[in-house]
């Protein structure tokens, strides 16, 4: 099984989609700690997490999904959505 990209990358996958620069973070984080994020030397926590998303102007879980996929393409997407939900249907309904 092919490993996971990680955060980092899916941060700098975003990033990168959204033309914006490391430094377009200075409200959130410094240009080290997203670097340092972005090279998977350091790892957000989950409030650190939505701060970066609000920048990038995506939902959290988006971040974390690309992160969970080898290969950033529609195939991938759809069947880590399909497990995702899934998952949260069977737990919605244990909790009824």
């Amino acid at each position: 099984m092919t490993q996971p990209m990680g955060i980092g990358k899916a941060i700098r996958i975003v990033r990168k989609a959204r033309g914006l620069t490391q430094e377009d973070f200075s409200d959130v984080s410094s240009r080290t700690y997203l670097s340092s994020l972005e090279r998977d030397l350091k790892s957000p926590t989950l409030d650190k997490l939505a701060q970066l998303a609000a920048v990038l102007q995506v939902h959290p879980v988006t971040l974390v999904a690309l992160s969970m996929l080898a290969v950033p393409d529609t195939g991938h997407v759809r069947e880590l959505l399909a497990l995702l939900d899934g998952e949260l249907a069977t737990l919605t309904e244990a909790d009824r």
